[in-house]
C-alpha cells in the first residue's frame, strides 16, 4: 500500500474533518495513480485512508474511518448507511439522490436513483478504476436494471478523466418518478445534470405554503417543479418561464401528467430579457421564483457570477406585488452563504425595495453536508417577504 506523509501542520484540517487533501500539502509521496494510500501527518501517525490522484490539486480524497481494507466491503456498507439515510425522511420514495459524493463517504460518486434505473456522476480517478465493482454491487445488492454515466465534463477534466459517457446495464430510457407528491417524467437524453434535480425536491414542497391562491412565476422553471408545486397547492395562475424549449414541453407534460387545471402560461424566453420586461409592463406577481444553472463553476468567475445574481433578483424583486414573496436559489459553490446576501443587499439597495427573510436552507435530505467541509454545501435557498 502506497502512502503519503503530510507537510508540518497541514493536519489540522484533516483531524477536524475535512476530506481532501491538496497537492502543495504534501511533504512526501509513494503511490501511484488511482491507489487507496495511507495518509500520515508530518510525524508519521496514520491520519487515515484515501484515493490517491497524481493529476488533480486535490491530490487524495479521504474515506470514511470504517474502512479496513476491503473496498467491497466498504462500498456495500456506504451504500447501504446512505440508503438508511433517505429511507428515514423519504419512506414513501423510490427516487432520490443515493450517495451525494463525499457527504456520504464515497468520493467522487454521485448516484441518482431513478426507480431501478441509476444514473452515476464520477468524479474520482480511484473509483473510476473500480467502477465494475461498484456496478456489480448496485445490480447484485440494489437491483438495478439500468446504470449508466450522465458527467459534467468540467469536473472530469479537473480529475483528469476522459469525459465520454458509458452505458453499464441496460439501456438509456424514459422514466416516471414521483417526489413523493407529483410525478415527473425524466428524459435522460435532454435533460440537465443526471435528469432531474432532487437538491430542490423539500424545497419545492416549502413554497406550497405561500400559493394558495396567488399568481406565481417560476423562472428557469426547467420541468415545471416549483410551478408543479405551486398548482398542487391551489394557486390562481402560473406562469412557467425557461429559455429551453425542451424544458418547457417537458413542464408542459409534467403538468398535464399530475392532472392540473390551474390556469397556466408557458414562456420560452431568457430570463433576464422576461423579467426586463415586466418591469417596463408593471406586471406584477404574488410570488417569484427564480432558480438559475450555477453562474459561476470556478473562482475566477466568481465576481461576474455575483454581478448577474444580483441583476437577477433586482429584476426579480420589481416583478413581486408588495407584500408577495421572492424565492430565490444559488446552486454555485463558489458563492457563498455570506456572498449570496451580498448579492440580495445590493439589488435591494438599487430597486428601492426592502426584504423580510422568513426562511433560509440549503439542499434536500438527500444531500447531506460535512459540517467541516464547506465544499459540501453548496445550495442557498432564501424566501423573502418583499416590502
Amino acid at each position: 500500500m502506497g502512502k503519503i506523509i503530510l507537510k508540518k501542520n497541514e493536519e489540522h484540517r484533516i483531524r477536524n474533518g475535512h476530506l481532501w487533501i491538496f497537492s502543495n500539502e504534501i511533504e512526501h509521496k509513494d503511490a501511484q495513480n488511482g491507489e487507496i494510500i495511507e495518509v500520515l501527518d508530518f510525524k508519521g501517525k496514520l491520519l487515515g485512508h484515501g484515493f490517491y490522484n497524481e493529476h488533480s490539486l486535490i491530490a487524495v480524497r479521504l474515506l470514511a474511518g470504517y474502512y479496513n481494507g476491503n473496498f467491497r466491503d466498504y462500498v456495500i456498507e456506504s451504500l447501504h448507511k446512505a440508503l438508511q439515510l433517505r429511507a428515514a425522511f423519504y419512506p414513501k420514495r423510490i427516487s432520490f439522490r443515493l450517495t451525494h459524493s463525499e457527504s456520504d463517504y464515497l468520493p467522487g460518486l454521485i448516484i441518482d436513483r431513478y426507480n431501478s434505473t441509476y444514473v452515476l456522476q464520477v468524479y474520482c480517478t480511484g473509483i473510476e478504476q473500480r467502477i465494475n465493482m461498484i456496478i456489480e454491487i448496485l445490480k447484485t445488492e440494489f437491483k438495478a436494471e439500468n446504470i449508466f454515466t450522465l458527467n459534467d465534463p468540467h469536473f472530469r477534466k479537473l480529475e483528469g478523466l476522459p469525459e465520454n459517457d458509458i452505458i453499464y446495464l441496460g439501456n438509456i430510457r424514459e422514466e416516471v418518478i414521483d417526489d413523493g407528491q407529483l410525478k415527473y417524467k425524466i428524459d435522460f437524453s435532454h435533460s440537465q445534470k443526471t435528469g432531474f434535480y432532487f437538491d430542490q425536491c423539500d424545497n419545492r414542497k416549502y413554497i406550497e405554503k405561500l400559493c394558495k391562491d396567488k399568481k406565481v412565476l417560476d423562472v428557469f422553471c426547467n420541468s415545471g417543479g416549483f410551478g408543479l408545486h405551486a398548482a398542487h397547492a391551489g394557486a390562481s395562475w402560473i406562469t412557467f418561464a425557461d429559455s429551453s424549449k425542451n424544458s418547457l414541453d417537458n413542464a408542459y407534460f409534467n403538468f398535464k401528467l399530475n392532472g392540473f387545471k390551474t390556469p397556466v402560461e408557458f414562456i420560452c424566453k431568457d430570463a433576464f430579457d422576461l423579467l426586463e420586461e415586466l418591469k417596463i409592463s408593471a406586471s406584477k406577481y404574488d410570488l417569484v421564483i427564480v432558480d438559475p444553472p450555477s453562474f459561476a463553476k470556478s473562482k475566477k468567475n466568481l465576481q461576474k457570477a455575483l454581478k448577474g445574481y444580483e441583476k437577477l433578483n433586482r429584476l426579480a424583486m420589481a416583478a413581486v406585488s408588495g407584500g408577495g414573496f421572492l424565492v430565490s436559489s444559488s446552486c454555485s459553490g463558489h458563492v457563498s452563504r455570506g456572498d449570496f446576501y451580498k448579492t440580495i443587499i445590493e439589488a435591494c439597495r438599487k430597486s428601492a425595495r426592502k426584504l423580510q427573510m422568513v426562511y433560509f436552507t440549503g439542499a434536500a435530505h438527500d444531500h447531506p453536508v460535512i459540517p467541516a467541509m464547506p465544499e459540501t454545501s453548496y445550495l442557498k435557498f432564501a424566501v423573502f417577504r418583499v416590502m
